[in-house]
């Protein structure tokens, strides 16, 4: 196969924030669309020339596909997986993978049952500095790793939203969203094998009711803890943790960002849909002078701490600190495609595969239940890392 034959489901956000990395990557031809709304499926048929369906089920009889990548909203992905596989297609699905661990169940059998790849993705475990961070740890240079501290603010309850983008029930508000990210780091950094939960989450929010904040504490099977906040209500901003550097590598100083109040006047729905469109088409640029920050990842080990800098690494040891820098010519999304051509042409074994992303969200729902309950949760859907397992 000299270039995976790729289509794509859904041009909302997610489907867009992927285009740039389509156009660049020599391992992926983009040759069709999936998208019900005309005006959002016609300009890329115009623009790269190539077929647009009003449906998935149309778009799978395309000649000579070979991959569908699942850009649409959250409880439609089981459904469109299980027929992409069905249909013989490999299949990269946005995150979080789905609302429910049996829905994930279902996709990940029926990858497995057609012998097709399943990788689940963006997340900013595919950030370079966070890749970087778990090479160094697997090195051993700096002993075991004990302790991963992830943080992030920013207003994402405030941004324009689809309805089912703030309902748990269906895979929404920041601990499905944006939690699955903050876990997919953790869970690279310590090996994957997380063993217990505990969380509390917050609805602040009434004229916005959704899971807007978190703080989750995570232990695993190796000694390693880790936790994961995130606060989406617009107040204090990470990037004044991160050099004044956003999640996608720009600076912003604070005078500079679009932040979104709590008090914006309320939008109708169709108002609601169209702003998130016209801010997905200029969200996330095409390439950035600096390595992504989603948010503050401080990693504490045996023998010193690691934490990203504008460049890539910061890494201290014995009272001393040197960077690592790292290249900026792949986006993470990039490193996404890499990924999945690496598992669907040369059969190497994916990282971000079906299980891992059942792991991943298998935390998203003990995080909820423990918050809940007010007690730690078990879990039992966990895989190791590639280089941890053993």
């Amino acid at each position: 196969m000299s270039a995976i034959r790729l289509g794509i489901v859904g041009m909302g956000a997610a489907g867009q924030a992927f285009v740039a990395a389509l156009r660049g990557h020599a391992g992926i031809e983009w040759v069709a669309v999936a998208e019900p709304v005309d005006t959002l499926r016609r300009p890329w048929e115009r623009q790269e020339g190539i077929a647009g369906y009003p449906s998935l089920d149309e778009m799978l009889d395309h000649p000579g596909l070979d991959a569908v990548y699942i850009a649409t909203p959250t409880p439609l992905h089981s459904q469109q997986v299980v027929q992409a596989a069905r249909a013989g297609k490999h299949v990269l699905v946005e995150k979080p993978m789905a609302q429910s661990l049996d829905a994930a169940r279902a996709m990940v059998d029926a990858a497995q049952d057609a012998g097709v790849v399943l990788l689940v993705g963006h997340s900013h475990s595919h950030d370079l500095p966070i890749r970087r961070m778990h090479e160094l740890i697997e090195s051993g240079e700096l002993g075991a790793v004990g302790m991963v501290n992830t943080w992030c603010y920013t207003d994402w309850v405030h941004r324009p939203r689809r309805p089912e983008e703030l309902d748990p029930d269906l895979g929404g508000g920041v601990t499905f969203r944006q939690g699955a990210h903050q876990f997919d780091i953790v869970r690279l950094l310590c090996g994957g094998k997380a063993r217990t939960v505990r969380a509390r989450t917050y609805n602040w929010d009434p004229a916005r009711a959704t899971i807007g904040a978190h703080s989750v504490w995570i232990e695993f099977e190796n000694g390693a803890a880790a936790t994961a906040v995130y606060n989406g209500y617009g107040g204090f901003s990470s990037m004044d943790l991160c050099d004044g550097i956003s999640e996608w590598g720009l600076r912003q100083p604070g005078a500079s960002r679009d932040m979104h109040s709590a008090k914006s006047s309320p939008r109708s729905p169709e108002d609601e849909l169209q702003a998130k469109r016209e801010r997905a088409a200029k969200a996330i640029p095409a390439d950035a002078p600096h390595q992504p920050f989603f948010g503050l990842t401080l990693v504490s080990c045996e023998r010193g701490d690691i934490r990203q800098s504008p460049q890539g690494l910061y890494v201290y040891q014995q009272g001393s600190m040197r960077e690592i820098v790292l290249p900026t010519d792949r986006s993470p999304r990039h490193l996404v495609l890499d990924e999945f051509c690496d598992a669907v042409t040369r059969r190497l074994p994916a990282l971000h595969d079906g299980r891992w992303g059942l792991a991943t969200l298998e935390i998203c729902v003990a995080a909820l239940r423990s918050s809940d309950t007010g007690a730690p949760v078990a879990l039992c859907e966990q895989v190791a890392t590639r280089r941890s397992q053993g």
